[in-house]
């Protein structure tokens, strides 16, 4: 039930925001629509780490603040950067692919809430956040992890969904240019007179996917580099055989 309520909770303030484009939502938490988002997706994130709590161990709980410095890191130098990519899910991706969806989306949505501390821009995106999350958790869990080339085609495929979600949050909140080299190809397809929305949508499907795949299989590389007992002192992993039966003995 708690996953289920912090579930609906993030997509509920994702369609909250799609639908209304709050405008002072950029501008930081001084913005009641801000402070309000801020506090609907930290709610959510609690709600889901309190649903996986008892399956996580110790392990998992130092897992997640490395993942939110990594993805807080990279995501921050990636942006500023001529490169139409992100790379700022490592970190949740690696979470998901570790302890599951509910971890993972949760991871998510807390990198986006501490990176939104000082970078407001990015605070509409902890539902597209919380999906990757989600999808790593998935893909983890149906085996994408069991041979190498499987981690980047899921990639491919989180990319997609991904890309289709956050385009209209990046479209109607925050017009589009949310890094330097991602608005760069938004301006270029605005040029040949597509609309902000198609724009926007054309760019996500270009760089989301490539990004997506390169995340999941530097995580699947990471998780692969541990040492089978810390990978397997997650009950995920036991449960549901991520790593194949080899890899989780």
């Amino acid at each position: 039930m708690l996953g289920a309520a912090g579930t609906l909770l993030l997509v509920g303030t994702y369609l909250f925001l799609v639908i209304t484009q709050p405008t002072g939502i950029v501008e930081g938490l001084g913005q009641g629509v801000a402070l309000a988002t801020f506090a609907a997706y930290l709610i959510a994130a609690v709600l889901l780490l309190l649903a996986v709590l008892p399956d996580l161990p110790v392990s998992a709980l130092t897992l997640i603040p490395v993942a939110l410095a990594l993805n807080i890191i990279l995501g921050q130098f990636v942006g500023s950067v001529m490169v139409p990519l992100y790379l700022d899910s490592i970190g949740t991706v690696l979470v998901g692919f570790l302890a599951g969806r509910r971890a993972g989306a949760a991871t998510g949505v807390l990198s986006t809430l501490i990176w939104s501390l000082f970078a407001p821009t990015v605070l509409p995106f902890a539902a597209g956040a919380a999906l990757v999350g989600f999808l790593a958790g998935t893909a983890a869990r149906y085996g994408a992890l069991r041979r190498p080339y499987l981690a980047p085609i899921a990639g491919l495929v989180a990319g997609v969904l991904v890309g289709v979600v956050s385009s209209p949050v990046a479209a109607f909140v925050y017009g589009g240019t949310s890094g330097v080299g991602t608005g760069a190809v938004v301006a270029a397809f605005r040029s040949m007179g597509d609309s902000l929305l198609s724009a926007v949508t054309k760019q996500a499907l270009i760089s989301d996917p490539g990004d997506k795949a390169i995340v999941f299989l530097i995580a699947a590389l990471l998780v692969f580099a541990l040492p089978k007992r810390l990978s397997g002192s997650f009950e995920f992993i036991r449960r549901y055989k991520v790593l194949g039966k080899s890899g989780n003995k």
